[in-house]
């Protein structure tokens, strides 16, 4: 029922972050994903300490070089994630583009246009730069979104959702853009695929029993992958 409970507070916060993010400028979304570039890099000490913590439990598991390897972060690999958010904040925004036009017989003039979606839930596993990735995205696109990331990263996923919130503070960006689920309990994941009065689309991002469960358990519409595609 706590959980149950906080996970309704993020919602809302979510839908009214997504009612004032819609109506932000391009330039003030671009200044504000440069602003998250430069936080990541000024809280890179902290980010890595916090991955640290990450990689030691994930090795007392046993788990494989391979997996530690998508788990691990380093200074190259924490600028490479801010250097993304750069090339996202740099892309032309997509919010009012014009996709089509036509005329009805009664001279009716019809656009249509591109906007938002609203508030985008995100799940996704091991890899904690998804966590920049994955907000940069949305914020770019005048979308709040919700972010689930997975147990093993999740001290990760912290630190650098913290980074990315400060800055988005900073810029002026809404409170509520930008959420991290504060918790790697499970049940977290069953409460977010019933909240279909606060998000909008859920997008699921890892291997092929994630996807599964999403598309099995959730009341929201899912844009799912599968082997890449």
């Amino acid at each position: 029922a706590v959980l149950e409970a906080q996970m309704q507070r993020m919602g809302e916060a979510a839908v009214a972050a997504a009612r004032v993010l819609a109506q932000v400028p391009a330039n003030a979304k671009k200044l504000a994903l440069e602003a998250c570039a430069r936080e990541l890099r000024l809280r890179s000490t902290s980010i890595l300490a916090a991955n640290s913590k990450d990689l030691e439990a994930a090795r007392a598991k046993g788990e494989n070089a391979a997996f530690l390897d998508r788990l691990k972060l380093d200074t190259a690999r924490i600028d490479a994630t801010a250097r993304g958010l750069e090339e996202v904040a740099g892309l032309s925004d997509p919010i009012g583009t014009l996709l089509g036009t036509w005329s009805r017989p009664n001279g009716l003039q019809i656009e249509r246009v591109r906007v938002p979606i609203g508030v985008v839930g995100i799940i996704y596993e091991s890899r904690p730069n998804v966590t920049a990735d994955a907000a940069g995205l949305c914020i770019k696109s005048g979308n709040a979104v919700i972010l689930r990331g997975g147990a093993d990263s999740f001290q990760s996923s912290r630190a650098i959702a913290d980074a990315l919130i400060a800055a988005l503070r900073a810029s002026g960006i809404p409170e509520g853009a930008v959420q991290l689920v504060p918790t790697p309990d499970r049940a977290a994941v069953g409460i977010m695929l019933g909240m279909n009065t606060y998000i909008d689309v859920i997008i699921p991002r890892g291997g092929k029993s994630l996807i599964e469960r999403v598309q099995k358990e959730s009341r929201i519409p899912v844009l799912a992958h599968l082997e890449g595609l």
